[in-house]
This record gives C-alpha cells, sequence and structure tokens, in this order.
C-alpha cells in the first residue's frame, strides 16, 4: 500500500509475522521481510503497488526477531538484493536469532549472508535514513529516520498506545525506556511501526508518546 510518495507499507500477516516497509528512490529498500511462510503474499502486494522483487536493492533490518526477518534468506534470493545489518545486530546475528525462536517455538528459518554493514547515515539518492540505535525490545533494535519527510519506522520501539515487549532474551526495560525518551524527541509526523496501526499527524505521534510515558511512570512508581 502505497503510504505517501516513495514509502510503501504491507501489513503483517499473521501472529509470526510483522509490518514491511519499503522506501523508493535511486535506490529501493526493503526495511523488516517478516515471517518466509508469507513472503510470496507480500511480494504480490507490492507487485500491485508496481514493485517487483527484483526492484529491491537492499534489506535492512528493525532488529533480529523472527517475525521480523525470517524471510530475509528467501527474499535475497529472490531479489538479489543485498541485505545491511547495523553494528549492533552483527553482534548479536546467530545467537539472537537462535534464543529468541527457542523461546516463541518457530524456527529460525535460514541463515542469510550480510553484505554490508550500515553507517549512521544511508543515502538512497535524494533521500537520507539515519540509522538511530535504539535497544531494550532487543539490543541490536535500530529506527529509521527519514528528516526531511518527518517519518519514523521504528520497528517494535513503541505502536499505537504500546511498547515492545521486554520478556524475550536480551530484552531490558530500563533501556527500552531510555530509548523511547531519546527517540521521542525527533520531529515525527508519521510513526511506522512494527506492528499495528501506522499513526499519522504530529500531535498524534507526540499523544501517543505522552500516554506511553505516562504508563510506564506509573508502573514504576507502582512497584517501587
Amino acid at each position: 500500500m502505497r503510504i505517501r510518495d516513495g514509502v510503501y507499507g504491507y501489513k503483517e500477516k499473521g501472529l509470526f509475522d510483522a509490518n514491511t516497509y519499503v522506501i523508493r528512490d535511486e535506490l529501493t529498500v526493503l526495511i523488516d521481510p517478516g515471517f518466509e511462510i508469507y513472503l510470496g503474499r507480500r511480494l504480490e502486494e507490492m507487485e500491485e503497488d508496481g514493485i517487483s522483487a527484483e526492484d529491491i536493492d537492499l534489506i535492512t533490518l528493525t532488529h533480529l526477531h523472527p517475525d521480523h526477518c525470517n524471510a530475509t534468506a528467501a527474499l535475497k534470493d529472490i531479489s538479489g538484493a543485498k541485505v545491511a545489518l547495523h553494528p549492533s545486530q552483527m553482534e548479536y546475528l546467530d545467537i539472537m536469532l537462535e534464543e529468541v525462536s527457542r523461546v516463541l517455538g518457530v524456527g529460525t528459518g535460514p541463515k542469510f549472508v550480510v553484505d554490508l554493514v550500515l553507517d549512521e547515515n544511508l543515502s538512497i539518492g535524494d533521500t537520507e535514513l539515519r540509522i538511530v540505535h535504539t535497544p531494550g525490545h532487543s539490543p541490536g533494535s535500530v529506527c529509521f529516520y527519514v528528516s526531511a519527510e518527518k517519518i519514523l519506522i521504528c520497528g517494535d520501539l513503541v505502536f499505537d498506545k504500546s511498547i515492545g515487549r521486554t520478556d524475550l532474551p536480551f530484552g531490558n526495560k530500563e533501556v527500552l525506556e531510555k530509548s523511547i525518551n531519546m527517540i521521542s524527541a525527533l520531529d515525527t509526523e508519521l510513526l511506522l511501526p512494527g506492528h499495528g496501526a501506522i499513526i499519522e499527524g504530529r500531535s498524534n505521534v507526540e499523544r501517543n508518546y505522552e500516554f506511553i510515558k505516562e504508563c510506564l511512570d506509573r508502573h514504576s512508581r507502582i512497584f517501587q
């Protein structure tokens, strides 16, 4: 589904799946290919928007949980795209997939080859994505921020009136709260989370952060 010029979103298809986002400019970047059993349906939806698998130049991930990255190897084989990860994701690549998949009771999926390690910024033409390390849900969680368009692709950092879980291996609630406080300072008009509905409009995004922070503060006071 086209969200705005050059920005597309494809909703999660099942329990172990995630929202996928595509950013198009001189290069086409796909963020979070989701779970492999849903890849065919996702590619069909992309085709309806005029995006073929072969158009994808780069596959990258908000984090290494299987609902977000299980289809990476399959999509790489189909598309010929390169896979790019953040340095923090490289550090946990094998153990993260194995431990989280074991806890969730799902397969790790085929291992994939990483072609590039991302810097703090990714230029794909006139569009530049700032890559912000936001650990807590996982140590390798990142957000992709398009400052010119005020778009934030936030993975499982925050959702509509909710936050990413921290009870999976390597999760950390205190670190997650710090990441939320940091990322909420960005000027964001379009919040694209890893699950659930998108949040559009600066005031709606800010109200969502306020709601989340209030809930976190209330929870902390209750258990002090």
